[in-house]
């Protein structure tokens, strides 16, 4: 006797969509199709964001393109007694290395570059996958995505730096610090790639490996 599998929406759980719903990205209640807001929290229901990830290369690109004056430029200016020295992310990091104070360097460094390094290779994989297939799990990709939601509200810790040493640093003539012309690159950087990984729509990962399963 042939022995019959069950369907794939049986056998992994049958999604919101597959019974005719749409479930809410913020809240998780599935609702009927003629709804167009969700009846818990009220946010825009959609059984997949329209667009979803053209908005995600378009301001991924705009955040990469921040991201490089950002870099480039110095992030801060100090006077000190009518002379003045410029810094960038890096450079500065460095400085306070050589000052003794490493682990406020590593901070700098991993908040201002491993961080915004990683969301970049984060988000570009992840629209990658959605749209070319690969062979990682989906539940792995899943987690990266909550994994770079969560760490990009650390990415502005060293614009947050310089404001702070701004305002506590002023002295006069004798010494002050003020922000330089890639504060506010950095800062666009930051939000644009948050934008970015909040313009992509997770359900589309389970639905790439769900056409990579049927194409396989």
């Amino acid at each position: 006797m042939t022995r019959r599998h069950p369907p794939a929406s049986t056998a992994q759980g049958l999604t919101a969509r597959a019974a005719g719903l749409i479930g809410c990205r913020v809240c998780g209640l599935a609702s009927t199709p003629d709804h167009t807001s969700c009846p818990r929290c009220g946010a825009h229901l959609a059984s997949r964001a329209p667009r979803s990830l053209q908005r995600v290369w378009a301001l991924w690109i705009v955040g990469l393109i921040c991201y490089i004056p950002a870099n480039l430029l110095p992030i801060m200016i100090t006077s000190t007694i009518g002379q003045s020295y410029v810094s960038t992310i890096v450079g500065g990091a460095v400085e306070v290395a050589q000052h003794g104070d490493i682990p406020v360097a590593l901070v700098i460094l991993i908040a201002s570059v491993a961080i915004p390094i990683g969301k970049f290779a984060a988000i570009g994989f992840l629209a990658y996958s959605i749209q070319r297939g690969v062979s990682v799990p989906p539940a792995a990709r899943i987690h990266l995505y909550e994994f770079v939601e969560f760490i990009g509200r650390w990415s502005m810790i060293d614009v947050f730096v310089v404001a702070i040493l701004s305002a506590l640093v002023h002295l006069g003539w004798l010494a002050s610090i003020e922000p330089g012309p890639a504060a506010p690159f950095f800062a666009l950087s930051v939000i644009f790639t948050m934008f970015s990984a909040q313009a992509m729509d997770p359900r589309l990962i389970w639905d790439s490996a769900e056409q990579n399963r049927k194409n396989g």
